[in-house]
């Protein structure tokens, strides 16, 4: 995997994508988290599974440069193998700007994977940011 450094501070204009982005879990039913809005579904399933925290992250694109489809599949298994390996539980999802014309993510929500564990896998998959949520499930973004 190519390595490409992040910059320190992420643009406005990036961290304003970030924040008005949909963070859809593919659950049944599926539901949509936004940074800083209270989640209820998410609450919800994080005790239904004594889950602590969860993490909304993707392997797709890093540092926001596109890749082909192969590429972001190939990256996307490899962070859900490592999910796999470690025995976490995840569903799949996607993180969609309602307006903006960049392309959907497949991304996956992992229940219980701690906040810096979470950092580590994205700077794994070079990301600027992911969504973090605590026992209250308010997502934050987080910057690894």
């Amino acid at each position: 995997m190519q390595q490409i450094k992040m910059p320190e501070n992420l643009p406005t204009e990036l961290v304003q994508a970030f924040t008005g982005t949909d963070y859809i879990v593919h659950h049944e039913p599926s539901f949509t988290m936004n940074i800083g809005k209270p989640c209820e579904e998410l609450k919800k399933l994080m005790a239904n599974r004594n889950a602590l925290g969860a993490a909304f992250i993707t392997a797709w694109n890093p540092f926001s440069q596109k890749l082909s489809a192969k590429q972001n599949e190939v990256r996307q298994q490899e962070l859900k193998e490592i999910l796999k390996k470690r025995g976490l539980t995840f569903f799949e999802g996607i993180g969609q700007h309602p307006s903006n014309n960049w392309p959907g993510e497949a991304s996956v929500l992992v229940l219980d994977l701690n906040r810096e564990a979470a950092k580590v896998l994205a700077r794994h998959f070079e990301q600027h940011a992911f969504v973090w949520a605590g026992t209250t499930a308010v997502p934050e973004l987080i910057q690894p």
